[in-house]
Protein backbone atom coordinates (compact mmCIF):
# COMPACT_ATOMS: atom_id res chain seq x y z
CA UNK A 1 0.00 0.00 0.00
CA UNK A 2 1.74 3.17 -1.26
CA UNK A 3 1.53 6.47 0.80
CA UNK A 4 -1.13 8.07 -0.29
CA UNK A 5 -3.39 5.03 -0.29
CA UNK A 6 -3.06 4.43 3.38
CA UNK A 7 -3.56 8.44 3.44
CA UNK A 8 -6.95 7.59 1.41
CA UNK A 9 -7.90 4.73 4.01
CA UNK A 10 -7.21 6.83 6.86
CA UNK A 11 -9.58 9.57 5.98
CA UNK A 12 -12.02 7.28 4.85
CA UNK A 13 -12.70 5.16 8.02
CA UNK A 14 -12.24 8.70 9.55
CA UNK A 15 -15.25 9.82 7.71
CA UNK A 16 -16.80 6.33 8.62
CA UNK A 17 -16.30 6.68 12.24
CA UNK A 18 -18.06 10.10 11.96
CA UNK A 19 -20.82 9.12 10.41
CA UNK A 20 -21.64 6.35 13.09
CA UNK A 21 -21.21 8.45 15.84
CA UNK A 22 -23.85 10.82 14.26
CA UNK A 23 -26.21 7.98 13.68
CA UNK A 24 -24.94 6.85 17.45
CA UNK A 25 -25.92 10.57 18.97
CA UNK A 26 -29.52 9.71 17.92
CA UNK A 27 -30.08 6.65 20.08
CA UNK A 28 -31.06 6.66 23.78
CA UNK A 29 -30.74 4.40 26.63
CA UNK A 30 -30.49 0.93 26.70
CA UNK A 31 -30.77 1.05 22.52
CA UNK A 32 -27.98 3.22 22.62
CA UNK A 33 -25.62 0.57 24.86
CA UNK A 34 -26.72 -2.42 21.81
CA UNK A 35 -25.76 -0.05 19.18
CA UNK A 36 -22.32 1.00 20.57
CA UNK A 37 -21.41 -2.49 21.09
CA UNK A 38 -22.38 -3.37 17.32
CA UNK A 39 -21.00 -0.38 15.84
CA UNK A 40 -17.80 -1.16 17.80
CA UNK A 41 -17.70 -4.66 15.94
CA UNK A 42 -18.93 -2.80 12.46
CA UNK A 43 -15.27 -0.21 12.92
CA UNK A 44 -13.29 -3.75 13.22
CA UNK A 45 -14.82 -5.17 10.16
CA UNK A 46 -14.88 -2.07 8.66
CA UNK A 47 -11.20 -1.58 9.08
CA UNK A 48 -9.67 -5.07 8.26
CA UNK A 49 -11.86 -4.85 4.71
CA UNK A 50 -10.15 -1.71 3.88
CA UNK A 51 -6.64 -3.00 5.00
CA UNK A 52 -7.33 -6.27 2.56
CA UNK A 53 -4.62 -6.68 0.37
CA UNK A 54 -5.80 -9.19 -1.77
CA UNK A 55 -7.10 -12.91 -1.35
CA UNK A 56 -7.02 -14.41 2.27
CA UNK A 57 -5.19 -17.41 0.91
CA UNK A 58 -2.69 -18.63 -1.77
CA UNK A 59 -3.80 -21.08 -4.04
CA UNK A 60 -0.21 -22.85 -3.79
CA UNK A 61 -0.65 -23.53 -0.07
CA UNK A 62 -3.48 -25.52 0.37
CA UNK A 63 -2.77 -29.35 1.43
CA UNK A 64 -5.47 -31.66 2.12
CA UNK A 65 -5.81 -32.27 6.21
CA UNK A 66 -4.48 -35.07 7.25
CA UNK A 67 -6.31 -38.10 7.67
CA UNK A 68 -6.37 -38.23 11.61
CA UNK A 69 -8.03 -34.39 11.52
CA UNK A 70 -10.49 -35.89 9.45
CA UNK A 71 -12.14 -38.85 11.56
CA UNK A 72 -14.62 -41.37 10.23
CA UNK A 73 -18.12 -41.08 12.22
CA UNK A 74 -17.78 -44.84 12.10
CA UNK A 75 -14.57 -44.94 14.14
CA UNK A 76 -16.30 -42.32 16.95
CA UNK A 77 -19.74 -44.15 16.83
CA UNK A 78 -17.98 -48.05 17.44
CA UNK A 79 -16.68 -46.84 20.98
CA UNK A 80 -19.57 -48.05 23.22
CA UNK A 81 -21.46 -45.07 25.06
CA UNK A 82 -19.94 -44.92 29.12
CA UNK A 83 -22.58 -44.27 32.08
CA UNK A 84 -21.50 -40.44 31.94
CA UNK A 85 -23.80 -40.12 29.53
CA UNK A 86 -26.42 -37.89 31.51
CA UNK A 87 -23.22 -35.91 32.81
CA UNK A 88 -22.05 -35.24 29.35
CA UNK A 89 -25.27 -34.02 28.33
CA UNK A 90 -25.73 -31.68 31.72
CA UNK A 91 -22.05 -29.60 30.17
CA UNK A 92 -23.87 -29.22 26.68
CA UNK A 93 -25.84 -26.54 24.96
CA UNK A 94 -28.11 -26.44 22.18
CA UNK A 95 -27.78 -23.16 19.75
CA UNK A 96 -29.72 -22.78 16.52
CA UNK A 97 -28.97 -19.95 14.27
CA UNK A 98 -32.16 -18.21 14.07
CA UNK A 99 -31.80 -15.50 11.84
CA UNK A 100 -33.25 -15.86 8.62
CA UNK A 101 -36.81 -15.14 7.34
CA UNK A 102 -38.89 -17.19 4.90
CA UNK A 103 -38.54 -14.66 1.96
CA UNK A 104 -36.94 -17.20 -0.78
CA UNK A 105 -40.14 -19.50 0.32
CA UNK A 106 -42.93 -16.76 -0.24
CA UNK A 107 -43.15 -16.89 3.72
CA UNK A 108 -43.24 -13.71 6.15
CA UNK A 109 -41.40 -13.95 9.20
CA UNK A 110 -38.94 -16.04 10.95
CA UNK A 111 -38.37 -19.20 8.18
CA UNK A 112 -38.25 -21.47 11.63
CA UNK A 113 -41.99 -20.94 12.44
CA UNK A 114 -42.79 -22.77 8.53
CA UNK A 115 -44.66 -26.05 8.88
CA UNK A 116 -42.48 -28.70 7.94
CA UNK A 117 -43.56 -32.54 8.92
CA UNK A 118 -47.05 -33.44 10.23
CA UNK A 119 -47.53 -29.59 11.27
CA UNK A 120 -44.63 -29.33 13.25
CA UNK A 121 -42.40 -26.10 12.31
CA UNK A 122 -38.56 -26.18 12.55
CA UNK A 123 -38.90 -24.52 16.04
CA UNK A 124 -41.45 -27.36 17.52
CA UNK A 125 -38.97 -30.10 15.72
CA UNK A 126 -36.28 -29.00 17.94
CA UNK A 127 -38.24 -28.68 21.60
CA UNK A 128 -39.60 -31.75 21.12
CA UNK A 129 -35.80 -33.21 20.46
CA UNK A 130 -34.46 -31.35 23.60
CA UNK A 131 -37.09 -32.27 25.88
CA UNK A 132 -36.97 -36.28 24.44
CA UNK A 133 -33.28 -36.17 25.58
CA UNK A 134 -34.02 -34.57 28.54
CA UNK A 135 -36.47 -36.82 29.80
CA UNK A 136 -34.52 -39.88 28.48
CA UNK A 137 -31.17 -38.90 30.24
CA UNK A 138 -32.84 -37.04 32.95
CA UNK A 139 -30.74 -33.71 32.18
CA UNK A 140 -31.02 -30.04 31.07
CA UNK A 141 -29.91 -29.36 28.11
CA UNK A 142 -31.31 -25.93 27.23
CA UNK A 143 -31.59 -24.13 24.04
CA UNK A 144 -30.47 -21.54 23.33
CA UNK A 145 -31.29 -19.13 19.71
CA UNK A 146 -29.08 -16.55 17.99
CA UNK A 147 -32.18 -14.14 16.17
CA UNK A 148 -31.84 -11.44 14.28
CA UNK A 149 -33.74 -8.00 14.46
CA UNK A 150 -35.66 -9.17 11.67
CA UNK A 151 -36.80 -12.78 13.68
CA UNK A 152 -36.48 -11.83 17.36
CA UNK A 153 -39.76 -10.42 17.93
CA UNK A 154 -42.28 -12.85 16.15
CA UNK A 155 -39.36 -15.98 17.66
CA UNK A 156 -40.37 -14.70 21.23
CA UNK A 157 -43.92 -13.95 20.87
CA UNK A 158 -44.06 -17.96 19.69
CA UNK A 159 -41.70 -19.28 22.56
CA UNK A 160 -45.10 -19.05 24.85
CA UNK A 161 -46.49 -21.62 23.99
CA UNK A 162 -43.26 -23.92 24.88
CA UNK A 163 -43.57 -22.76 28.71
CA UNK A 164 -44.58 -26.10 29.98
CA UNK A 165 -42.09 -28.29 27.78
CA UNK A 166 -38.57 -29.55 29.56
CA UNK A 167 -36.47 -27.34 27.70
CA UNK A 168 -35.15 -23.89 29.31
CA UNK A 169 -35.24 -21.42 25.90
CA UNK A 170 -32.65 -18.65 26.00
CA UNK A 171 -32.14 -16.25 23.20
CA UNK A 172 -30.20 -13.28 22.07
CA UNK A 173 -30.05 -11.05 18.79
CA UNK A 174 -26.85 -11.04 16.90
CA UNK A 175 -25.63 -7.80 15.78
CA UNK A 176 -27.20 -4.94 13.52
CA UNK A 177 -24.85 -3.62 11.14
CA UNK A 178 -25.29 -0.81 8.36
CA UNK A 179 -24.94 -1.88 4.93
CA UNK A 180 -22.88 0.27 2.94
CA UNK A 181 -22.95 2.48 -0.39
CA UNK A 182 -21.05 0.29 -3.13
CA UNK A 183 -19.66 3.60 -4.60
CA UNK A 184 -18.71 5.88 -1.60
CA UNK A 185 -18.59 2.87 0.96
CA UNK A 186 -20.21 5.18 3.76
CA UNK A 187 -23.37 3.88 5.19
CA UNK A 188 -27.16 4.78 4.08
CA UNK A 189 -28.53 4.71 7.00
CA UNK A 190 -29.47 8.03 8.23
CA UNK A 191 -31.45 7.37 11.50
CA UNK A 192 -31.44 3.82 13.86
CA UNK A 193 -35.08 3.58 12.73
CA UNK A 194 -36.15 0.00 11.18
CA UNK A 195 -39.37 0.63 9.80
CA UNK A 196 -40.43 1.89 6.61
CA UNK A 197 -37.57 3.57 4.27
CA UNK A 198 -34.46 3.13 6.69
CA UNK A 199 -35.57 -0.86 7.13
CA UNK A 200 -33.07 -1.70 3.99
CA UNK A 201 -29.91 0.46 6.05
CA UNK A 202 -29.43 -2.43 8.45
CA UNK A 203 -28.18 -6.38 7.93
CA UNK A 204 -27.28 -9.19 10.18
CA UNK A 205 -23.91 -9.83 9.99
CA UNK A 206 -23.57 -13.69 8.94
CA UNK A 207 -23.51 -16.10 11.91
CA UNK A 208 -19.77 -15.71 12.46
CA UNK A 209 -21.16 -13.11 14.51
CA UNK A 210 -22.57 -15.40 16.95
CA UNK A 211 -19.04 -15.56 19.15
CA UNK A 212 -19.23 -11.76 20.19
CA UNK A 213 -22.92 -11.46 20.26
CA UNK A 214 -22.89 -14.66 22.33
CA UNK A 215 -20.11 -12.95 24.53
CA UNK A 216 -21.79 -9.74 24.51
CA UNK A 217 -25.33 -10.37 25.22
CA UNK A 218 -23.83 -11.93 28.81
CA UNK A 219 -24.98 -15.53 28.44
CA UNK A 220 -22.05 -16.72 27.51
CA UNK A 221 -21.37 -16.21 30.96
CA UNK A 222 -24.43 -17.32 32.23
CA UNK A 223 -24.23 -20.57 30.99
CA UNK A 224 -20.53 -21.12 31.66
CA UNK A 225 -21.43 -20.20 35.33
CA UNK A 226 -24.41 -22.94 35.19
CA UNK A 227 -21.28 -25.37 34.35
CA UNK A 228 -22.33 -25.56 30.67
CA UNK A 229 -18.82 -26.55 28.60
CA UNK A 230 -19.81 -27.19 24.91
CA UNK A 231 -22.74 -25.55 22.27
CA UNK A 232 -23.72 -27.86 19.74
CA UNK A 233 -24.19 -25.22 17.14
CA UNK A 234 -26.28 -25.48 13.52
CA UNK A 235 -28.95 -23.96 10.95
CA UNK A 236 -32.57 -24.41 12.42
CA UNK A 237 -33.21 -25.47 8.84
CA UNK A 238 -31.18 -28.12 8.94
CA UNK A 239 -33.63 -31.07 10.18
CA UNK A 240 -30.41 -33.88 10.22
CA UNK A 241 -28.76 -31.85 12.82
CA UNK A 242 -29.99 -33.94 16.51
CA UNK A 243 -27.86 -33.86 19.25
CA UNK A 244 -25.20 -36.93 18.84
CA UNK A 245 -24.14 -38.74 21.87
CA UNK A 246 -21.02 -40.47 20.05
CA UNK A 247 -20.05 -37.03 19.11
CA UNK A 248 -20.70 -35.46 22.70
CA UNK A 249 -18.82 -38.33 24.34
CA UNK A 250 -15.87 -38.21 21.97
CA UNK A 251 -15.65 -34.86 22.91
CA UNK A 252 -15.78 -35.38 26.67
CA UNK A 253 -13.41 -38.37 27.32
CA UNK A 254 -10.56 -36.50 25.73
CA UNK A 255 -7.71 -35.93 28.31
CA UNK A 256 -8.07 -32.44 29.27
CA UNK A 257 -4.32 -31.69 27.92
CA UNK A 258 -5.83 -32.58 24.19
CA UNK A 259 -9.19 -31.54 24.76
CA UNK A 260 -10.76 -30.82 21.44
CA UNK A 261 -11.99 -27.29 21.50
CA UNK A 262 -14.12 -26.95 17.58
CA UNK A 263 -15.19 -29.91 15.77
CA UNK A 264 -16.91 -29.64 12.42
CA UNK A 265 -19.27 -32.02 10.87
CA UNK A 266 -18.57 -32.19 7.09
CA UNK A 267 -19.73 -34.86 4.49
CA UNK A 268 -18.99 -36.73 1.43
CA UNK A 269 -19.36 -33.86 -1.38
CA UNK A 270 -21.70 -34.90 -4.34
CA UNK A 271 -22.38 -32.72 -7.70
CA UNK A 272 -25.45 -31.19 -5.43
CA UNK A 273 -22.56 -29.42 -2.98
CA UNK A 274 -20.41 -28.07 -5.48
CA UNK A 275 -20.76 -24.51 -4.04
CA UNK A 276 -20.36 -26.00 -0.41
CA UNK A 277 -17.27 -24.95 1.83
CA UNK A 278 -14.51 -27.37 2.54
CA UNK A 279 -11.94 -28.30 5.14
CA UNK A 280 -8.25 -28.01 4.30
CA UNK A 281 -4.80 -27.55 6.05
CA UNK A 282 -3.24 -24.40 5.44
CA UNK A 283 -0.17 -23.22 7.56
CA UNK A 284 -0.49 -26.14 9.95
CA UNK A 285 -4.15 -25.43 10.89
CA UNK A 286 -7.45 -26.64 9.95
CA UNK A 287 -9.35 -24.07 8.04
CA UNK A 288 -12.97 -23.69 6.57
CA UNK A 289 -12.45 -22.98 2.32
CA UNK A 290 -15.36 -21.36 1.24
CA UNK A 291 -15.74 -20.53 -2.54
CA UNK A 292 -15.66 -16.80 -2.03
CA UNK A 293 -11.99 -17.09 -1.01
CA UNK A 294 -11.02 -19.08 -4.41
CA UNK A 295 -9.35 -17.05 -7.11
CA UNK A 296 -11.35 -17.21 -10.16
CA UNK A 297 -8.64 -19.46 -12.01
CA UNK A 298 -9.11 -22.14 -9.13
CA UNK A 299 -13.00 -22.33 -8.92
CA UNK A 300 -13.60 -25.04 -11.06
CA UNK A 301 -10.83 -27.49 -9.14
CA UNK A 302 -12.54 -26.15 -6.07
CA UNK A 303 -15.80 -27.75 -7.39
CA UNK A 304 -14.29 -30.98 -7.96
CA UNK A 305 -15.84 -33.59 -6.36
CA UNK A 306 -12.43 -35.99 -6.64
CA UNK A 307 -9.64 -33.16 -5.02
CA UNK A 308 -12.13 -31.38 -2.24
CA UNK A 309 -14.10 -34.80 -1.59
CA UNK A 310 -16.41 -33.30 1.56
CA UNK A 311 -18.16 -29.87 2.81
CA UNK A 312 -19.02 -28.25 5.91
CA UNK A 313 -22.89 -29.23 7.48
CA UNK A 314 -22.30 -26.70 9.51
CA UNK A 315 -23.14 -28.80 12.58
CA UNK A 316 -20.71 -27.69 15.27
CA UNK A 317 -19.64 -28.16 18.37
CA UNK A 318 -17.52 -25.44 20.15
CA UNK A 319 -15.79 -25.16 23.71
CA UNK A 320 -17.59 -22.34 25.74
CA UNK A 321 -14.56 -21.43 27.65
CA UNK A 322 -12.43 -21.40 24.28
CA UNK A 323 -15.13 -19.01 23.05
CA UNK A 324 -14.76 -16.89 26.27
CA UNK A 325 -10.61 -16.88 25.85
CA UNK A 326 -10.83 -16.11 22.05
CA UNK A 327 -13.25 -13.42 22.73
CA UNK A 328 -11.17 -11.83 25.80
CA UNK A 329 -7.90 -11.56 23.46
CA UNK A 330 -9.63 -10.43 20.61
CA UNK A 331 -8.64 -13.66 18.54
CA UNK A 332 -11.48 -14.44 16.54
CA UNK A 333 -9.48 -13.54 13.35
CA UNK A 334 -12.79 -14.37 10.62
CA UNK A 335 -12.29 -13.92 6.97
CA UNK A 336 -14.60 -11.53 6.08
CA UNK A 337 -17.61 -12.63 3.27
CA UNK A 338 -18.05 -8.97 0.93
CA UNK A 339 -21.83 -10.00 0.26
CA UNK A 340 -22.97 -7.66 -2.73
CA UNK A 341 -26.81 -6.24 -2.67
CA UNK A 342 -29.07 -4.78 -5.12
CA UNK A 343 -31.78 -2.76 -3.09
CA UNK A 344 -35.50 -2.25 -4.29
CA UNK A 345 -34.41 1.19 -5.39
CA UNK A 346 -32.07 0.16 -7.47
CA UNK A 347 -28.92 1.33 -5.15
CA UNK A 348 -25.63 -0.82 -4.99
CA UNK A 349 -24.98 -1.78 -1.32
CA UNK A 350 -22.52 -4.33 0.08
CA UNK A 351 -22.63 -6.59 3.24
CA UNK A 352 -19.27 -7.40 5.40
CA UNK A 353 -20.51 -10.88 6.47
CA UNK A 354 -17.93 -13.62 8.43
CA UNK A 355 -19.15 -17.43 8.73
CA UNK A 356 -19.32 -19.47 12.31
CA UNK A 357 -17.36 -21.92 10.63
CA UNK A 358 -14.37 -20.18 10.00
CA UNK A 359 -13.40 -19.68 13.47
CA UNK A 360 -11.92 -23.19 13.42
CA UNK A 361 -8.67 -22.19 12.51
CA UNK A 362 -8.70 -20.39 16.12
CA UNK A 363 -9.20 -23.13 18.60
CA UNK A 364 -7.18 -25.92 19.63
CA UNK A 365 -7.29 -28.96 18.62
CA UNK A 366 -9.40 -28.65 16.56
CA UNK A 367 -11.18 -31.98 14.13
CA UNK A 368 -13.10 -32.69 11.31
CA UNK A 369 -15.72 -35.44 11.69
CA UNK A 370 -17.04 -37.17 8.60
CA UNK A 371 -20.82 -37.94 9.47
CA UNK A 372 -23.57 -39.80 7.20
CA UNK A 373 -25.60 -37.44 5.02
CA UNK A 374 -28.59 -38.23 7.04
CA UNK A 375 -27.20 -35.37 9.35
CA UNK A 376 -27.48 -33.03 6.47
CA UNK A 377 -30.89 -32.69 5.91
CA UNK A 378 -31.20 -28.52 5.13
CA UNK A 379 -34.62 -27.58 3.84
CA UNK A 380 -33.87 -24.28 1.64
CA UNK A 381 -36.82 -24.40 -0.87
CA UNK A 382 -40.43 -26.53 -1.58
CA UNK A 383 -37.95 -29.35 -3.49
CA UNK A 384 -36.42 -29.71 0.25
CA UNK A 385 -39.98 -29.48 1.64
CA UNK A 386 -41.11 -32.37 -0.33
CA UNK A 387 -39.18 -34.61 0.62
CA UNK A 388 -39.67 -34.22 4.37
CA UNK A 389 -42.99 -33.93 4.22
CA UNK A 390 -43.28 -37.55 2.49
CA UNK A 391 -42.99 -41.17 3.27
CA UNK A 392 -39.50 -41.10 2.38
CA UNK A 393 -39.03 -39.86 6.68
CA UNK A 394 -40.64 -40.76 9.62
CA UNK A 395 -40.83 -38.60 12.53
CA UNK A 396 -40.18 -40.00 16.13
CA UNK A 397 -39.46 -37.24 19.32
CA UNK A 398 -38.39 -34.65 16.75
CA UNK A 399 -36.31 -36.45 14.59
CA UNK A 400 -36.78 -37.51 11.53
CA UNK A 401 -35.26 -40.62 10.02
CA UNK A 402 -35.42 -42.44 6.66
CA UNK A 403 -37.72 -44.53 6.08
CA UNK A 404 -36.34 -48.51 6.54
CA UNK A 405 -38.86 -49.14 3.58
CA UNK A 406 -36.36 -47.34 1.15
CA UNK A 407 -33.82 -49.60 -0.19
CA UNK A 408 -31.27 -47.20 -0.59
CA UNK A 409 -30.07 -44.51 1.68
CA UNK A 410 -29.68 -41.69 -0.60
CA UNK A 411 -32.31 -39.38 -0.75
CA UNK A 412 -34.71 -39.02 -4.38
CA UNK A 413 -33.26 -35.30 -6.43
CA UNK A 414 -35.86 -33.27 -6.71
CA UNK A 415 -36.42 -30.16 -8.82
CA UNK A 416 -39.65 -28.59 -8.67
CA UNK A 417 -40.24 -25.28 -11.25
CA UNK A 418 -41.15 -21.59 -10.32
CA UNK A 419 -44.84 -22.55 -10.17
CA UNK A 420 -44.20 -24.20 -6.71
CA UNK A 421 -41.99 -21.83 -5.35
CA UNK A 422 -43.88 -20.18 -2.73
CA UNK A 423 -45.04 -22.65 0.09
CA UNK A 424 -48.39 -21.17 0.07
CA UNK A 425 -48.91 -22.03 -3.95
CA UNK A 426 -47.11 -25.46 -3.37
CA UNK A 427 -49.39 -27.05 -0.65
CA UNK A 428 -52.64 -25.69 -3.33
CA UNK A 429 -50.72 -28.49 -5.82
CA UNK A 430 -50.58 -31.71 -4.14
CA UNK A 431 -54.33 -32.73 -2.90
CA UNK A 432 -51.81 -35.11 -0.53
CA UNK A 433 -47.88 -35.52 -0.29
CA UNK A 434 -47.18 -38.57 -3.17
CA UNK A 435 -45.37 -42.04 -2.36
CA UNK A 436 -42.01 -41.53 -3.07
CA UNK A 437 -40.16 -44.54 -1.12
CA UNK A 438 -39.10 -45.74 -4.92
CA UNK A 439 -38.15 -42.11 -6.21
CA UNK A 440 -34.98 -41.64 -7.86
CA UNK A 441 -35.44 -38.33 -9.66
CA UNK A 442 -38.06 -35.64 -10.20
CA UNK A 443 -38.23 -33.08 -12.55
CA UNK A 444 -42.04 -30.94 -12.43
CA UNK A 445 -42.03 -27.64 -14.33
CA UNK A 446 -44.89 -25.70 -15.56
CA UNK A 447 -48.89 -25.63 -14.05
CA UNK A 448 -49.20 -29.22 -12.68
CA UNK A 449 -51.31 -30.28 -10.07
CA UNK A 450 -51.19 -33.88 -8.36
CA UNK A 451 -54.40 -35.43 -6.77
CA UNK A 452 -54.70 -38.19 -3.97
CA UNK A 453 -52.58 -40.98 -3.63
CA UNK A 454 -50.38 -40.40 -6.50
CA UNK A 455 -47.34 -42.87 -6.50
CA UNK A 456 -43.94 -41.90 -8.40
CA UNK A 457 -41.25 -44.36 -8.93
CA UNK A 458 -37.71 -44.39 -11.18
CA UNK A 459 -37.16 -40.98 -12.91
CA UNK A 460 -40.65 -38.94 -13.60
CA UNK A 461 -40.46 -35.72 -15.51
CA UNK A 462 -43.36 -33.59 -15.92
CA UNK A 463 -43.43 -30.56 -18.28
CA UNK A 464 -46.60 -28.63 -18.93
CA UNK A 465 -45.34 -26.11 -21.57
CA UNK A 466 -46.42 -22.01 -21.47
CA UNK A 467 -50.27 -22.22 -21.41
CA UNK A 468 -50.97 -26.00 -20.64
CA UNK A 469 -51.94 -27.43 -17.73
CA UNK A 470 -51.28 -30.82 -15.85
CA UNK A 471 -53.29 -32.91 -13.58
CA UNK A 472 -51.93 -35.74 -12.59
CA UNK A 473 -54.77 -37.90 -11.41
CA UNK A 474 -55.81 -39.28 -7.99
CA UNK A 475 -54.66 -42.59 -7.56
CA UNK A 476 -51.93 -42.56 -10.43
CA UNK A 477 -48.83 -44.59 -10.84
CA UNK A 478 -45.84 -42.87 -12.58
CA UNK A 479 -42.87 -45.01 -13.12
CA UNK A 480 -40.15 -43.76 -15.42
CA UNK A 481 -42.33 -41.87 -17.51
CA UNK A 482 -42.15 -38.71 -18.98
CA UNK A 483 -45.24 -36.30 -19.23
CA UNK A 484 -45.81 -33.59 -21.13
CA UNK A 485 -48.52 -31.39 -22.73
CA UNK A 486 -51.79 -30.87 -21.83
CA UNK A 487 -53.93 -33.26 -19.18
CA UNK A 488 -56.89 -32.62 -17.30
CA UNK A 489 -59.33 -34.73 -15.69
CA UNK A 490 -62.71 -33.05 -15.60
CA UNK A 491 -65.04 -33.77 -12.96
CA UNK A 492 -68.18 -35.89 -14.01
Amino acid sequence: MTEFQEQLRLQHEKTMHKELEMLLALSTGPEAEISRKDFDGFKSIFHRFLQRKGPSVEWAKIQRPPADLIQPYDAIKASCLPDGVTASLNKLVVVKLNGGLGTSMGCKGPKSLISVSNENTFLDLTVQQIEHLNKTYNTDVPLVLMNSFNTDEDTNKILQKYTHHRVKIHTFNQSRYPRINKESLLPIAKDLGMKGETADAWYPPGHGDIYASFHNSGLLDTLLAEGKEYIFVSNIDNLGATVDLSILQHLMSRPADRRCEFIMEVTDKTRADVKGGTLIQYEDHLRLLEIAQVPKAHVDEFKSVTKFKIFNTNNLWISLPAIKRLQQQNAMDLEIIVNPKTLDGGLNVIQLETAVGAAIKCFENALGVNVPRSRFLPVKTTSDLLLVMSNLYSLDAGSLTMSKKREFPSTPHVKLGSSFTKVQDFLTRFENIPDMLELDHLTVSGDVTFGKNVSLKGTVIIIANHGDRIDIPAGALLENKIVSGNLRILDH
